[in-house]
């Protein structure tokens, strides 16, 4: 098996340096004291190589040589230059997961480019590109493996600080220059010889210079202050200076006191400030974590003093509260003697092999620590004062604002503890125990938890203080506050999953075997039921590590494989599937359903609230008897609870409770009272009654408790409880009535939501309490209800005429009984748009689907009564509603508002012609099949994606449903061979490059070819521009395969102006038909009509678009029939002067934009069509088009004008006499 991942919060990458540190621990600290330079912190990990990774070797070898070999080639091109580096770029990001690949590679391309770096004859731009080229390596690999490759001889101090000389920190185009340098130069510091030998060969007779010591002080100190990330490079190179024996005697006092100074200087206030802070903390750092103890520790205290002045838990930079932090545990380690405590806890096998044979065996194994350094007794060593302080700032750095500062506080807690006498690390495992109160923010919390992984990873937490931990770790894990509008505290429920995968590495199996319950069951609560599924995830990463590690968790295996990393990703599928699963196991069904209840029924998020309730209806059949006698009344009770929330999420609870019990008890068809006795029956029908009393319907909590209550109404009908009579039934309609009525009041997004589980509630309550006896339907109920929700429909409020037609089409059959007729006109008239209600596209919409549920609702009968069931009598009616709402193209500030009409009365017919189909086909009729698959036909090559697919599905049901097959479907033949039912089901309908190619295929069809014309002159004349695109092209492939064919290219073209004389005036279609029959005119589709003098086609195109843009004052409109006029000239005869003189009139319309593209367009025209101007007057119709201001006055536009119709010989137009009359327009 494998092993678990870390949880979130970067814990895993952690995590493994902390083992690794671990591990290797003592042998470092003893070293440090013998004065090897030995780190105490590993704070970039060397990167292990990624399991089934997609990379195994450095593939871009002989690439990355190449591009290195021509570097010295692109010394003037910074256009080739930058090319280069992005190359290098793209080849080395390849490898920023897997750096390990470039190791056998980094010692040549180091060679490769120092060589031109070493080169005097390089020019310095080159240069600067080799340390960029070192730079992005050292990105990708870290610097610290890098370092390592560097020449290092004794003759390379002084070349690298020759280059310095040349080098200017404000230059920010260069930094990654100068921070190689300072990076190498810090590998030369560790040659082991005195500095001062270097001095003495150096100096020339007659010449000055500054000792190599000093200068590279002066570097470092100059560099530690710059703005870029040649800072951290010389903090790097201060820890490897200072350091050294020769310069520690010489310049560590005088850098130290620099330091100080500096930060005592400077103030994190100002930009300067904070730069120089920066630069001087880092290398503090460094010094301290790299230096000797008997070095640092007689400047520890001063250097503490300064620290506290500069008061950086106030800073709000993070940076400089994280270095703050990370110098005093370093200060703090150096008052501190470097011993492993022997008093910590280890754990003897660290191998999950070795591990899961002990647990096998029954035996454990513990290794003590003999090392002679551990033999001190602690009483003997005493703690020095600056110690105390340290841990206080850490334990308030456990506290702070931003995530890294409480984790390297953490990690400091950890490191200082493991040096104290036990007792005092006692005392401060007690103190980070304190972070835990309810008095402290979610920061301390989380800090406290990272304090804890560190501590009981490091074997510093004892098993004798687990109890207490883990107690408090639990209630970490489901800690959970409301702040604002959101919550907190989800990073310390991540960070309680680290705890627990960190103890499952830290100690044996029988030192958490008392444990187990309480860990196991929090984390799988954790894992199905956390909000956030990072923790989920964590929770689930940390339950298998202890499932790997332990080997005490019951049925771990089985329930992995079921909650992994993927299956938590969801959170229904977690609290609704997955939880289900878990509850299966006895050892955790109980502790599930009591976390629901205590914790996730009152949540903040309705969510989760909604959730949790479906989950305890999943969850009951696993706990029935408990379910009820232990659950249920404490919902019950809650129920009352004045906090909205709890309330909320009780009724929720307690209707799927009741629900899930019932269908238990019906698989013996028995009660539910069976499981619910008399006082939680009365306590189920006083819900509604205490909240009417409060008057808790009302404001914005009554949203809420309407919501709840319906689902409790609509559950406890459905368990059949036995209320019939009962008054609360009336309180119930009631309370569904008035929903209904007021959904307006309610908000938008939560108005759908209300409406669905009002109408729901109503069907249940109906079908259960209002049914008198078998066969017998409530003629009193039906004679109430009926008229009041018909009156209904006639509200002035959208919302209402909503609600009451979704509560007309739930009602059942025995209730629509004699009164269907009624009901019908009702909905019908509510599907109509008048004047007054022409926006009110929902409440269309909700009619129509009412009219497919009632006709599903009562059935058909062909020769039926029709206030019984669908007939003869009124089958006609239907249709006529359904099909008059498929032209639905009501717009507002919405859009296309009848869109949602459109598809609704699709599915209804689609129902209703299934239903017809199957029960009566004599009631289809030829007319009718034909219309609606024409209507389908057109929905399905309009522009709206959504539409289009759904009118698809529709079309396509109807062609294809053979039990029985629909009957009068217009060239079904041809159809199924169009439409082939294999491969209609890969087709996706929304792309526009799928849908158009089959759709124009119906335009070779006559049946169709007029409504498919009328869609795909929207699509084609549309503004989006992918189905512009398909739509035309496919528009175009039709159009060449009949342009041979005279016969059918005039029907064609009879079919385009039948469209456009239907849609005249409508701008939806006809703007976007001119805009389509002026792509066809320019692609030549009509070339055949050119050929004939006056041919019908153009004269009849001519009259249609003159009255279309008559006294029109649509700039669109107008500039595509200019468009389409100019097109028109190539027609031959008498309509080409027609056409001319209404371009020329148009050249003298009112706006001048309209004269102006008009002018623009007849300049365009007269040079693509040849023979509309004779060649002797072509230079001057071009001359006057082309020189005059066509936006100019009217009396000096209409003189050129009229210039052009002489050329033209066409008769100059006369103003019309009448005073109001506009200048000359185009219907003149």
């Amino acid at each position: 098996m494998a092993l678990g991942a870390a949880p979130s919060l970067g814990a895993a990458r952690a995590a493994a340096a902390a083992e690794q540190e671990q591990e290797q621990g003592q042998e470092q600290e003893q070293g440090q004291e013998q004065g090897q330079e030995q780190p105490q912190e590993q704070d970039e990990e060397e990167e292990a190589p990624a399991r089934g990774a997609a990379l195994e070797a450095f593939g871009d070898s002989a690439e990355a040589r190449a591009l290195l070999g021509r570097l010295r080639e692109l010394p003037g091109e910074l256009a080739a230059r930058e090319v280069a580096e992005q190359q290098f770029r793209v080849i080395m990001d390849k490898y920023q997961e897997q750096p390990h690949l470039l190791d056998p590679h980094l010692e040549w391309m180091m060679n490769l480019l120092l060589d031109i770096v070493q080169d005097k004859t390089s020019p310095a731009v080159i240069k600067h590109l080799a340390f960029k080229f070192l730079y992005i390596i050292t990105k990708v690999r870290g610097y610290k493996i890098f370092l390592r490759l560097f020449p290092h001889e004794v003759a390379d101090v002084q070349s690298v600080l020759d280059m310095f000389t040349d080098q200017n920190p404000k230059d920010h185009e260069t930094w990654e220059t100068r921070y190689m340098l300072l990076l190498w130069l810090s590998v030369t510091c560790l040659i082991p010889f005195d500095f001062s030998r270097l001095d003495g060969n150096l100096i020339q007779p007659g010449e000055t210079r500054m000792p190599v010591m000093d200068r590279i002080l002066q570097i470092a100190e100059s560099y530690l202050v710059v703005s870029d990330k040649a800072r951290d490079a010389a903090a790097v190179l201060v820890s490897k200076f200072i350091t050294r024996p020769d310069v520690r005697d010489r310049k560590m006092a005088s850098f130290l006191d620099w330091s100080l100074c500096t930060l005592a200087h400077s103030s994190f206030q100002t930009v300067n400030g904070i730069i120089a802070m920066d630069g001087t903390l880092q290398a503090l750092a460094q010094i301290f974590k790299h230096g000797k103890r008997e070095d640092c520790l007689p400047y520890a205290n001063t250097v503490l003093q300064c620290l506290d002045r500069c008061r950086l838990p106030e800073c709000n930079q993070i940076r400089l509260r994280k270095l703050g932090v990370k110098l005093v545990q370093r200060l703090g380690l150096t008052f501190l003697k470097p011993k492993v405590a022997a008093w910590r806890y280890q754990r003897g096998s660290r191998s999950l092999a070795a591990n899961l044979k002990l647990c096998t065996q029954g035996q454990s194994e513990q290794t003590p620590l003999t090392d002679g350094m551990n033999s001190d007794a602690d009483e003997d060593y005493d703690i020095p004062e600056g110690v105390e302080s340290v841990i206080e700032q850490l334990l308030v750095g456990l506290k702070d604002k931003d995530t890294v500062v409480r984790w390297s506080a953490a990690k400091g807690i950890g490191r200082m503890a493991g040096r104290l006498p036990r007792e005092l690390a006692d005392d401060v495992v007690g103190s980070v125990l304190d972070c835990f109160s309810f008095q402290e923010m979610d920061k301390a919390w989380h800090g406290g938890c990272l304090a804890l992984a560190e501590l009981g990873r490091r074997g510093l937490l004892l098993p004798l203080r687990l109890s207490e931990v883990v107690t408090v770790i639990l209630k970490a894990l489901t800690y959970d506050k409301k702040w604002g509008a959101c919550s907190v505290g989800a990073n310390v429920r991540d960070a309680a999953c680290y705890v627990c995968w960190a103890f499952a590495r830290a100690y044996e199996p029988q030192e958490l075997k008392p444990f187990v319950t309480a860990i196991s069951s929090a984390l799988l609560i954790a894992t199905v039921f956390d909000r956030d599924v990072n923790c989920r995830r964590a929770a689930s990463a940390a339950f298998q590590e202890n499932v790997g590690r332990q080997g005490t968790f019951p049925h771990g295996i089985d329930i992995l494989t079921a909650a992994d990393y993927f299956a938590v990703g969801s959170l229904s599928n977690c609290f609704l599937v997955i939880s289900v699963f878990i509850a299966g196991f006895p050892e955790y069904t109980q502790s599930l359903i009591d976390h629901l209840v205590t914790l996730k029924v009152n949540h903040w998020d309705g969510a989760i609230r909604e959730l949790s309730a479906k989950a305890l209806h999943n969850l009951t059949p696993r706990a029935p008897e408990y379910s009820a006698v232990h659950v249920f009344p404490a919902l019950l009770l809650k129920t009352s609870s004045s906090d909205l929330h709890t309330r909320h999420g009780s009724i929720l609870a307690c209707a799927e409770v009741v629900y899930a019990l019932y269908k238990l008890v019906a698989q013996r068809d028995r009660p539910v009272t069976d499981y619910l006795d008399e006082k939680a029956v009365q306590g189920l029908k006083q819900i509604h009654q205490q909240l009417y009393d409060r008057h808790l319907y009302r404001g914005l909590g009554g949203e809420l408790m309407r919501q709840a209550v319906c689902i409790l109404i609509q559950n406890l009908s459905l368990s059949r409880m036995p209320f019939k009579g009962d008054p609360v039934i009336d309180g119930w309609q009631w309370l569904i009535d008035d929903t209904l009525r007021s959904l307006h009041l309610f908000s938008s997004h939560s108005r759908q939501q209300i409406k669905d589980t009002a109408v729901s509630a109503l069907a249940a309550l109906s079908r259960e309490y209002y049914r008198r006896g078998p066969g017998d339907t409530g003629p009193a109920i039906a004679g109430e209800l009926i008229p009041q929700y018909l009156a209904e429909l006639q509200s002035p409020e959208e919302m209402t005429r909503c609600g009451f037609s979704s509560a007309l089409g739930a009602l059942p059959s025995f209730l629509l009984r004699g009164h269907l007729q009624q009901v019908l006109t009702g909905l019908r008239a509510v599907t109509c748009i008048s004047p007054k209600d022409v926006s009110f596209a929902e409440a269309r919409r909700d009619g129509l689907r009412a009219i497919s549920s009632i006709c599903q609702t009562v059935g058909v009968k062909a020769e039926g009564p029709p206030d019984e069931a669908v007939c003869r009598e009124n089958v006609s009616e239907i249709y006529t509603a359904l099909l008059n709402c498929m032209c639905d193209y009501t717009t507002d500030s919405r859009g296309d508002v009848g869109s949602c009409v459109r598809e609704a009365a699709m599915t209804s017919l689609m129902d209703l012609m299934l239903l017809l189909v199957q029960m009566q086909p004599t009631l289809l009729e030829a007319p009718v099949c034909e219309r609606v698959m024409c209507s389908l036909a057109q929905q399905a090559s309009e522009k709206i994606d959504r539409v289009r697919a759904h009118a698809a599905h529709v079309f396509l049901t109807l062609l294809h449903f053979d039990s029985p097959p629909v009957p009068h479907v217009p060239h079904r033949g041809e159809l199924e061979t169009l439409f082939p039912r294999s491969t209609m089901a890969s087709v996706n309908w929304k792309a526009p490059s799928q849908a158009f190619p089959l759709i124009t295929q119906l335009l070779g069809l006559p049946a169709y070819r007029y409504h498919v014309l009328l869609g795909l002159a929207v699509s084609v004349g549309g503004l989006t521009e992918s189905t512009v695109r398909h739509s035309t092209q496919s528009l175009f492939e039709y159009m060449k395969g009949i342009q041979g064919d005279p016969r059918d290219l005039g029907a064609f073209g009879e079919s385009i102006l039948r469209v456009f004389e239907d849609n005249l005036l409508n701008d939806r279609v006809s703007v976007a038909l001119l805009k389509m029959l002026d792509q066809m005119l320019a692609n030549g589709c009509f070339d055949i009509f050119t050929t004939e003098e006056n041919h019908p086609f153009c004269v009849q195109l001519l009259t249609l678009c003159k009255e279309e843009i008559k006294k029109s004052k649509d700039i669109q409109k107008l500039r595509s029939s200019i468009a389409v006029l100019c097109g028109m000239v190539q027609f031959h005869g008498d309509v080409r002067n027609k056409v001319l003189l209404q371009l020329l009139l148009l050249l003298c319309h009112p706006f001048p934009v309209v004269r102006k593209a008009a002018a623009s367009q007849i300049y365009e025209m007269v040079l693509t069509y040849s023979g509309v101007v004779g060649d002797e007057v072509m230079e001057e119709v071009m001359l006057v088009l082309s020189d005059t201001a066509w936006d100019a006055k009217l009396p000096v536009v209409r003189e050129q004008r009229n210039r052009l119709c002489d050329l033209l010989a066409v008769p100059r137009p006369q103003l019309v006499p009448k005073p109001a009359a506009a200048e000359a327009g185009p219907g003149s």
